[in-house]
């Protein structure tokens, strides 16, 4: 069987410790690989070794370091259909799918190739009589990224591109589910002529977590996954005196109002709520249609489309639709929460709690669920479920639907559908959710933007990647400076005023 390493100063390294983690293929079921479960000794070696090499890579001119990133562009298009295959093997998405998510980081990296522009800081020429003052943006240090596995390209990426870009070393712990592609992609750095020992990918379960939060050297994390574990990487950094920014759970609400364009707001809520199997923290899991005869037609119009989903593996072609979950524990979850839906009076109008698939019985494929009449009380209301699970929401009234959003503890993305520019100025004004969608089902900004969402769905002062990122990768100095033309006044002993 495979056994994973960890990737230290430029190159693949096994693991000491004597634990390891299953790395399953989700479509059998079966066990495909093992990766090694970092120690807190091994963490802090490879911070050690990160924080040796950082200085010389700080002092190397930004543009220099763009370079990097441009070659690492070069290069990730060239291994497009490599990582994809990597990434669907170990996580199950589609091809189409993961290539989309490689896609995704690698528009982050492009961003990057900015930095010399990005890290300008600014200047005021003769602030007083003789005296200047300017301000630089310098690297944190070393910082890390905790990464999830339902996006084991796109948001590594995210993390290690603007830190490195900035001139930090960055330690990388990706999910233990999908290690392979965060490794290719160290490789790929190393190759595009990243120094040994900036880019460190140390794999691990809470151990390398806790000596990660722990480790001085460290100065910012950052994280995405499950709000509970959010809020545990950001006190706990917080209280080791860290910056810390992470991005936890989401439930997703599309309003669609009765002049939506029905077809439209169907096919879209189709894409966004089974893509991916739902494991995405941007799925839109609630639909929320305003009024009985605009919640009539859009289950009408959802109906078929969503029976007409082609499940299955990766290799079954590019027309799957999507496939199996991550993880057996995954599957039995969502199944169990399709049944508490049942039982505590939700309407099952697609039930795909019997869905086989010959030949991949042991996979972890759950087929698609609609419900309709769902309720607030309801734990298919109130639970992130990361599945293939759609819940209708029939609200009274375009304010009853706006409530329903705005009352949520989450608030990662929204969207609405309509045809009403006063509607939908009116709702992305009010409602209190970090990323909104107007006729956009997956709300998610382009690189140049920030990706962020308000209440439980994130937890520091700063976005992911767009101008936020290197804020938060750097830190401010300001310099003031005189120049006297002499000595023969002497010194200043009280402080020095505005004339």
């Amino acid at each position: 069987m495979e056994q994973l390493s960890h990737f230290i100063d430029g190159a693949q390294v096994a693991g000491t410790s004597g634990r390891f983690a299953d790395i399953f293929n989700p479509a059998t079921g079966e066990v495909q690989a093992q990766v090694p479960l970092a120690s807190k000794e091994e963490v802090d070696a490879a911070v050690a070794r990160a924080a040796a090499a950082q200085p010389a890579w700080a002092a190397t001119n930004p543009q220099r370091r763009a370079r990097v990133m441009m070659e690492f562009v070069r290069l990730l298009n060239r291994d497009m259909d490599k990582l994809a295959e990597a990434l669907s093997r170990e996580h199950g998405k589609t091809l189409p799918d993961a290539k989309g998510d490689v896609q995704r980081g690698l528009e982050v990296v492009e961003f990057c190739i900015g930095a010399p522009h990005l890290l300008k800081g600014e200047y005021t020429d003769s602030a007083g009589p003789g005296i200047d003052m300017y301000s630089m943006r310098q690297a944190l240090g070393v910082v890390a990224g905790i990464t999830p596995f339902n996006f084991p390209a796109m948001i590594p990426m995210w993390k290690f591109a603007p830190a490195i870009a900035c001139g930090n070393a960055f330690i990388l712990k990706p999910s233990e589910r999908d290690p392979s592609v965060p490794m290719m992609l160290a490789a790929l750095m190393k190759e595009a002529g990243l120094p040994d020992g900036i880019l460190q990918v140390v794999n691990g379960d809470k151990e390398a977590v806790d000596a990660i939060l722990d480790n001085p050297t460290i100065m910012a994390v950052g994280f995405v996954g499950s709000t509970p574990i959010a809020e545990y990487i950001y006190s706990r950094g917080c209280a080791n005196g860290k910056r810390v920014q992470c991005f936890g759970g989401a439930k997703n609400h599309m309003i669609v109002m009765p002049d939506a364009d029905m077809d439209q707001a169907a096919d879209a809520l189709v894409g966004a709520g089974y893509g991916a199997a739902g494991e995405r923290c941007m799925a839109i899991s609630v639909a929320v249609p305003v009024g009985d005869d605009a919640a009539d037609r859009l289950i009408e119009k959802l109906v078929p489309r969503i029976e007409a989903l082609k499940v299955g593996p990766y290799t079954a072609g590019n027309d799957v639709d999507y496939g199996p979950l991550v993880t057996r524990e995954a599957k039995e979850r969502v199944l169990g929460l399709v049944g508490s839906g049942v039982e505590q009076g939700a309407e099952l109008v697609v039930d795909g709690r019997d869905f086989r698939l010959q030949g991949y019985e042991e996979g972890f494929f759950v087929g698609p669920h609609l419900f309709d009449r769902v309720t607030r009380e309801m734990d298919i209301y109130k639970t992130e479920i990361f599945g293939p699970v759609l819940s209708t929401v029939r609200a009274q009234s375009y304010e009853d639907a706006l409530a329903h959003a705005m009352d949520h503890e989450y608030g990662n993305g929204t969207a609405i559908f309509t045809r009403d520019g006063d509607t939908a100025r009116d709702f992305a004004n009010r409602i209190n959710i970090g990323m909104v969608g107007i006729n956009v089902p997956i709300p998610v900004p382009l690189a140049y933007h920030t990706f962020g969402g308000w209440k439980k769905s994130g937890f520091g002062d700063l976005n992911q990647h767009g101008p936020d990122a290197f804020k938060f990768y750097t830190r401010t100095k300001t310099v003031t400076a005189r120049w006297p033309s002499g000595i023969k006044e002497g010194g200043e002993f009280s402080i020095p005023v505005m004339e």
